[in-house]
């Protein structure tokens, strides 16, 4: 299955949106550890403050992917100002293991 980049940034001023929906966001990526090679927040140049989440996901096509993502808690509040989604090859670094 291919992989999957997904950059999502946080609108402006919405800490607080995000710490809303933080816990049920946590909760549907751990539903699908299966397909997360790696994922994070990302933060603001104070490397402090939240500033949006990145994924490497796998899956059979763009348009799964796409699905996917809508169904994160945190689109669904409207957290992102945007999201990008583009496909993505691993080349270094550990990855996922087999398990």
């Amino acid at each position: 299955m291919p992989l999957f980049l997904v950059n999502a940034r946080d609108k402006p001023n919405a800490l607080d949106l995000r710490m809303e929906n933080r816990p049920a966001h946590l909760d549907w990526a751990k539903a699908h550890t299966d397909r997360i090679w790696m994922a994070g927040p990302v933060f603001s140049d104070d490397g402090e403050t939240f500033a949006g989440s990145t994924f490497v996901v796998e899956f059979d096509s763009l348009h799964e992917v796409e699905a996917w993502a809508a169904n994160d808690p945190y689109a669904e509040a409207g957290l992102f100002a945007s999201v990008e989604i583009v496909p993505f090859k691993w080349l270094l670094g550990d990855g996922k293991r087999e398990q």
